[in-house]
């Protein structure tokens, strides 16, 4: 047997209101630019929007004109989406309570998740959406799930509960040492001021 090797999401689609409604959330409110549409090729009673999060990718929308908002919490039962979760800055992050109170948008407020902040809010269909915040930023040439991964390792072999910024600070000073090569014979921790 071999693995069909996935490379990344190539997009993910949901389940809509009315057009103005779906534009208004993810363009109006999360900044998606709204890239693409055109009808759903499978159903021609729906519309299909695109919109870019951020890294080229895409959500999708499919739209209704004769489904209105409904806020109730989307099902979160086994094998139901339980919350979409979108990166942001810390610059962005840090606006995210005035930004969604300026709109009556119902949140969670900030969430200490160790490794990265967030805050949750639905969408108008009751999805329950995340921004999320790293605490951190991977070193060159290295990806957040590396950082993970190894901080994971780390976090169990030192028997903590959860990733904590400890843990990434010694996976990020790792990672480099593993990926930039130095003149030094010695690169351990030193004290410059010790010699005084």
């Amino acid at each position: 047997m071999r693995k069909l090797q996935v490379q990344g999401v190539h997009h993910i689609t949901l389940t809509g209101a009315d057009r103005q409604t779906s534009i208004d959330f993810w363009e109006g409110v999360l900044g998606m630019p709204f890239v693409f549409d055109q009808p759903n090729l499978d159903n021609p009673d729906e519309g299909h929007l695109y919109f870019d999060p951020g890294d080229g990718r895409l959500i999708t929308v499919f739209t209704n004109e004769g489904r209105t908002p409904n806020p109730r919490r989307t099902p979160t039962e086994p094998g139901c989406v339980h919350h979409l979760a979108f990166n942001v800055s810390k610059a962005t992050f840090s606006q995210a309570v005035t930004r969604l109170n300026e709109r009556g948008i119902k949140h969670s407020g900030p969430k200490d998740r160790g490794f990265m902040d967030s805050i949750y809010f639905t969408d108008p269909m009751g999805l329950l959406i995340e921004l999320a915040c790293y605490r951190f930023e991977p070193p060159v040439g290295c990806t957040h799930a590396d950082v993970m991964i190894e901080a994971h390792r780390i976090r169990v072999a030192r028997g903590d509960y959860n990733i904590a910024e400890e843990h990434l600070a010694d996976v990020i000073e790792l990672l480099v040492a593993r990926r930039q090569q130095s003149l030094s014979d010695d690169r351990a921790p030193k004290d410059p001021f010790a010699r005084r």
